[in-house]
């Protein structure tokens, strides 16, 4: 009996190369498209365009399909939620449920949604492929004695803040925090960082301990790596096995172009 899996897609390439894992995994892939996903009619077997503030459709489209599994996939921020023009009633409804709009309290919504239709959302781990590296350093250089101490200061700050839901990524220089962030995203914490702090600061990304892989995987990519570089930092480092590396090789060359040491680790350096 062939399996019908929705992909609830936000912005970026992910979406695309998840949907390209989840068919060779033999199951028929229906996309929901919300603005800023790319790349899906290579790989979907259909894909239907979809906006934040207008999410009764999606759940009819899920109904109508017959999809017994979801996939979120792609950035969505929670600035989307927050100002989405006359959001339909399934939106209203869903954000008054929710109360603050934190991961979790968003992720017990959605799970309760889409139970109510007999629809399981899946964890996003099992469409990854081999991006969920281990630990190493995936640039030819390795971070210094001091950017390893900047790391180390880095991870414990962050995994507090991930821990919080406030955010995932700080940027450190000197053992100073120059920028955490919130609501506005990596890239443009990374960027506020490192105006703040000058050339040689490092960035770094962790995990929350209870993170829920269902609602979303931590990525860095080559968008991180440029705003790195143009903020001049000397290292980012990501969670091994916790934070997903987009397009591995690209990444790092962005990164040795710009001589950045990129690493993944536990953070123990």
């Amino acid at each position: 009996m062939e399996r019908i899996l929705g992909l609830i897609c936000g912005a970026g390439v992910l979406p695309a190369l998840m949907a390209e894992q989840a068919r060779r995994q033999g199951w028929r892939v229906v996309a929901f498209a919300f603005p800023g996903a790319t790349g899906l009619d290579a790989h979907a077997h259909a894909v239907i365009a979809s906006r934040v503030g207008d999410l009764g459709p999606v759940l009819a489209g899920l109904q109508a399909h017959k999809v017994e599994s979801v996939v979120l996939c792609g950035k969505f921020w929670m600035s989307d939620l927050l100002r989405a023009e006359a959001p339909d009633g399934v939106q209203a409804r869903m954000v008054a449920e929710a109360g603050a709009l934190v991961d979790a309290n968003m992720t017990a919504v959605v799970v309760t949604t889409l139970g109510s239709l007999g629809i399981t959302l899946l964890d996003q781990r099992a469409f990854l492929g081999e991006g969920l590296g281990e630990a190493g350093c995936w640039s030819r250089r390795q971070p210094t004695a001091q950017e390893w101490i900047d790391i180390r200061r880095g991870f414990v700050v962050a995994r507090v803040l991930a821990d919080a839901s406030v955010g995932q990524t700080v940027v450190v220089k000197g053992g100073a925090v120059s920028a955490v962030e919130a609501i506005e995203g990596t890239s443009e914490a990374i960027r506020r960082g490192t105006a703040l702090s000058g050339p040689g600061a490092v960035v770094v990304k962790s995990v929350a301990r209870a993170h829920d892989f269902r609602f979303d995987v931590p990525t860095v990519g080559t968008e991180t790596i440029e705003a790195a570089a143009a903020g001049g930092a000397g290292a980012v480092a990501v969670e091994a096995g916790r934070v997903f590396l987009l397009d591995r090789a690209a990444t790092a060359a962005r990164a040795d172009a710009a001589g950045i040491a990129l690493v993944s680790t536990d953070g123990a350096g």
